[in-house]
């Protein structure tokens, strides 16, 4: 098959082809969109799923729908190393932009307490390390400045979604990886998101985060499971993995059998990010159309490859020894033994079951428990169990390690 015209795009955040099972999202953010532009009260959303399942891409999606509405839009990634104050005063300086708002008192009002917002260091910061956030009107003085995120988040907003209001228009927010948003910073976007709601001003927030994002969000206010609208990102069915293969490689003039496409969803589970990588290897390898099932038995081997090095290995790397030893307990664990389900991983495994396994006890292997949480690649769903925040990530360990 001719590589150039190769369908498939497995890049991280990149969208596909064929963004296929997102209807019932995209359709709910619209009615979202569609409500607050009607002056109806709604929720901020939350996505939430395990990595490779799209949801930046879902994201990205939802902001393009977000412009095609003219609405005023802007994008931050959090990071753990990194508060919440730079990047949200550049995305909502993004958004008031993208509001084609006539320059004005309210406009440049608006500007300057962002900057305000943006420029509040911590007591001590030397004036050289203060941040130039590129907007050229004055910090307003005593608005979103007082140095308690909270406060100062909760003004923030209420002025942004202020002037959206001025215009008709609406402002949305998207915060990729927002589990990594330190506790105050969280503790102060829900306060936000509350009063929004309680203005009935037109600024949403969108989140996407690991499947414990709900947990973080309830443990920093109670009442944050009435504030968002909760939306799981899963895996593809058979119909939707087939649909996401197939639309993508008859634009081409191209086809897979229907064999071939039970193939390829046994082996990528119907995960969005190895369909791509899956399909992109097979197309590559395959000699002509229809693509086979003998096709991709030659294919699949390129693609895991290709996986094992750049999206489960690059993370296997970033552990110590000893945080290695806990994930490959964990894949021990986690792989079930007879039937179909022994492409799967069990969902979580307990934290006590580790300990026995390793013959440790459980307070010793806190440390590296804590670590590994740290850097994203296992998350506590519930008290006492612990899982993998990457698909297959078990039965990478069990294969390679």
């Amino acid at each position: 098959m001719d590589p150039i015209r190769n369908p498939y795009a497995p890049g991280a955040g990149q969208r596909p082809p064929e963004l296929a099972g997102r209807d019932e999202q995209l359709a709910g953010f619209q009615v979202v969109l569609e409500r607050i532009a009607r002056g109806r009260p709604e929720r901020s959303m939350i996505l939430t799923g395990l990595r490779g399942v799209g949801k930046t891409v879902l994201l990205n999606a939802m902001r393009s729908t977000a412009v095609r509405g003219k609405w005023g839009t802007g994008k931050l990634e959090a990071r753990p190393d990194q508060a919440l104050r730079r990047p949200m005063a550049a995305a909502l300086h993004m958004a008031v932009r993208e509001l084609g708002h006539p320059r004005g008192e309210e406009l440049d009002h608006v500007l300057g307490v962002i900057k305000a917002f943006a420029q509040r260091e911590t007591p001590g910061a030397k004036l050289r390390e203060r941040w130039n956030p590129g907007i050229d009107a004055p910090a307003v003085a005593g608005r979103a400045d007082s140095g308690d995120i909270e406060i100062d988040l909760v003004e923030l907003l209420t002025d942004v979604g202020g002037l959206a209001a001025d215009v008709g228009k609406g402002v949305a927010v998207f915060i990729d990886e927002m589990q990594d948003l330190g506790p105050q910073d969280v503790s102060a976007l829900c306060a936000a998101c509350h009063e929004l709601g309680q203005a009935g001003l037109p600024l949403v927030v969108v989140g996407a985060g690991l499947p414990h994002l709900p947990a973080v969000l309830s443990a920093s206010k109670s009442y944050s499971e009435r504030l968002f609208r909760y939306s799981r990102i899963d895996r593809l069915d058979p119909e939707q993995a087939a649909r996401a293969l197939r639309t993508p490689a008859q634009e081409e003039d191209a086809d897979f059998t229907d064999d071939a496409l039970a193939a390829m969803y046994a082996a990528t589970g119907g995960y969005p990010y190895f369909i791509q990588a899956y399909g992109k290897a097979v197309w590559d390898l395959a000699p002509g159309s229809p693509i086979g099932v003998e096709d991709v038995r030659v294919g699949a081997p390129e693609a895991e490859a290709e996986l094992a090095v750049g999206f489960f290995g690059s993370r296997y790397e970033r552990a110590t020894p000893g945080e290695r030893e806990y994930l490959q307990a964990m894949a021990d664990l986690g792989a079930q033994p007879t039937g179909e389900a022994a492409q799967e991983e069990a969902e979580s495994v307990p934290t006590s079951a580790l300990a026995a396994h390793l013959d440790r006890k459980p307070q010793s292997l806190s440390p590296a428990r804590d670590a590994l949480l740290k850097k994203g690649l296992i998350y506590s769903g519930e008290r006492g169990r612990i899982a993998f925040t990457v698909p297959h990530f078990g039965r990478y360990l069990r294969a390679h390690t």
